[in-house]
C-alpha cells in the first residue's frame, strides 16, 4: 500500500505556472503508475496525465497538452505535474493517484485504488 501527499497549489493569474508534487511513502513507489485528475466544483473528476512506472511514457488529456508535463523521480517517491499557460478552466481539486496493476498507465479512475487528498488550483482571470 502507498500514501500519497499532494503540495503545490495555490492562487495563480491566467497564463502563470504552478508545480504540483505528489510525495508517496514507501519503497515501492516505482512498482506504480501514476496518475493526476482533478475535479471542478460541480463537475466530475477528470483525467489529466498519467505516466508509466519508469516515467517513459506518458498521456495526457487533449485540454492540457502541450501546456502541462508529467513527470517523476523515483528516487525521490514523487510525481509532479508542471503547469504552464494556466487557464481559469483549469480551476479545481488536483488530486495524484497510484496504482500496481499490470497496466502501463491509465487515463481512467478506475484504475487507481490510491489517491491523495488533493489540493487546490486556483487561476484567476
Amino acid at each position: 500500500q502507498v500514501q500519497l501527499v499532494e503540495s503545490g497549489g495555490g492562487l495563480v493569474q491566467a497564463g502563470g505556472s504552478l508545480r504540483l508534487s505528489c510525495a508517496a511513502s514507501g519503497r515501492t513507489f516505482s512498482s506504480y503508475f501514476m496518475g493526476w485528475f482533478r475535479q471542478a466544483p460541480g463537475k466530475e473528476r477528470e483525467f489529466v496525465a498519467t505516466i508509466s512506472r519508469s516515467g517513459g511514457d506518458t498521456d495526457y488529456a487533449d485540454s492540457v497538452k502541450g501546456r502541462f508535463t508529467i513527470s517523476r523521480d523515483n528516487a525521490k517517491n514523487t510525481a509532479y505535474l508542471q503547469m504552464n499557460s494556466l487557464k481559469p478552466e483549469d480551476t479545481a481539486v488536483y488530486y495524484c493517484a497510484a496504482d500496481q496493476d499490470s497496466f502501463l498507465y491509465s487515463s481512467s479512475w478506475h484504475e487507481y485504488r490510491y489517491w491523495g487528498q488533493g489540493t487546490q488550483v486556483t487561476v484567476s482571470s
